[in-house]
Order: structure tokens, then C-alpha cells, then sequence
């Protein structure tokens, strides 16, 4: 599984706009975030979680199983790398608008360090009832075993909706993200629930079947 109501996670941009909305509602849906950082900010707190300087210094006091990225585009490769090499196992990557170059460099040196990464430009994911790393609005979810895996955020948001509405509970929810090169695909997805024990069945949406 790629997570778990267990899963410490740190949020980079935390402090900004956007990562301190998200890590709030993160937090409010149970969602163990343990860390944020944002050069230059270190020691202050959002939501009380602590902020630090950069991510070596967050996984030295902390147990981080993955992260989330609110950065803006011109550094987010730069964050992704610095994840990897403090040993993140999982990096979920919100920014859009990274360029082409940055998002093949940060991806291949995900790939050759081991970690891996969703998105970028996605809504990330979410484990209904356990924990939620992203955009994905908790209050749609609801825990069962089908899994859902989509391009879209919004086409992810309305098929998790339409599942609910019909009392069909969801398993592990993934957006992986539109981008023309990206982290986890369709084909990695389905072999993550394949070996899930909590997923009996997937739900791939793709746009054009919509």
C-alpha cells in the first residue's frame, strides 16, 4: 500500500496560501502531517505543525513516509530532489505549470534513488477514513474496497462523488495528474491495487470515456 492512517507526511510550501489550506484540511481529515518546510521559515508553526528550513533538518527530528508539494513551478523540481534525498519513499506533487525539462529531470531522479512520485500537476490521493495527501476534498469519500485511479482532478472528484451517492465505498483514490510526463501511470496504479488486500475492484477513468 502506498499509505496508511500511520503515514507521517510533510508538506513543502506550507506556509504559503495554498500549502497551508490544503495541510489544514489534510490535518482536519486525520491526515498525520508532521512536518513543513519553506526556506527561510523555519521555526515558526502552521495548524502547529513545525516548520523548518529545509527537509534534511524536518527528517531529522521526524518520521516522514511522504510528501507534498505546494511549490511554485520554477522550484519544484528542486523540492521533489531534495525529498529524495532525504529518503521519501512517496512524493505528491500538486504544482502545475512545471516546465517539461524540470518535471523529466525530477522524475528520472526519483526513479534511479527509488522514490516514487504522483503527479505532477494532480490532486493527489486519498484513503477514505484514514488519510489524504493533496487537494482531493475529504468529505466526498467513502471507505470501501474500489479502487480509483484518474488523469483528471475534477473527473477523479466526480467519480469518487458518484460512488458515494450510490453507497459504493472506495478503496485507495489516486489522481495521478495530466502532464505529458509524469510519475506514477495507469499500468503503476493498477499493480498497486493488484497487491492490495483492501481493493477488490478498479476503476481506471479515462476522459474519453466520460
Amino acid at each position: 500500500m502506498l499509505v496508511s492512517a500511520d503515514t507521517g507526511i510533510l508538506v513543502q510550501g506550507i506556509t504559503g496560501r495554498q500549502g497551508a489550506f490544503h495541510a489544514g484540511l489534510m490535518l482536519e481529515y486525520g491526515a498525520r502531517v508532521v512536518a513543513g518546510v519553506v526556506p527561510g521559515r523555519g521555526g515558526q508553526a502552521v495548524h502547529g505543525v513545525p516548520v523548518f528550513n529545509t527537509v534534511e533538518e524536518a527528517a531529522a527530528g521526524h518520521a516522514i513516509d511522504a510528501g507534498v508539494v505546494f511549490v511554485p513551478p520554477f522550484a519544484a523540481a528542486d523540492a521533489v530532489c531534495e525529498q529524495v534525498d532525504a529518503g521519501i519513499d512517496l512524493v505528491v506533487v500538486i504544482t502545475e505549470g512545471i516546465p517539461v525539462l524540470d518535471s523529466a529531470r525530477m522524475l528520472a531522479y526519483a526513479r534511479a534513488r527509488g522514490s516514487r512520485i504522483l503527479g505532477p500537476n494532480c490532486p493527489g490521493l486519498i484513503l477514505p477514513g484514514q488519510t489524504k495527501l493533496g487537494i482531493i476534498p475529504g468529505d466526498i469519500a467513502l471507505p470501501g474496497r474500489v479502487g480509483v485511479v484518474s488523469r483528471s482532478g475534477t473527473l477523479t472528484y466526480e467519480v469518487i462523488q458518484a460512488l458515494t451517492d450510490r453507497r459504493i465505498g472506495q478503496g485507495l483514490c489516486l489522481g495521478i495528474g495530466g502532464d505529458p510526463i509524469k510519475g506514477l501511470s495507469f499500468v503503476d496504479a493498477l499493480a498497486i491495487y493488484e497487491a492490495d488486500p483492501d481493493v477488490d475492484a478498479t476503476l481506471p477513468v479515462h476522459v474519453e470515456s466520460i
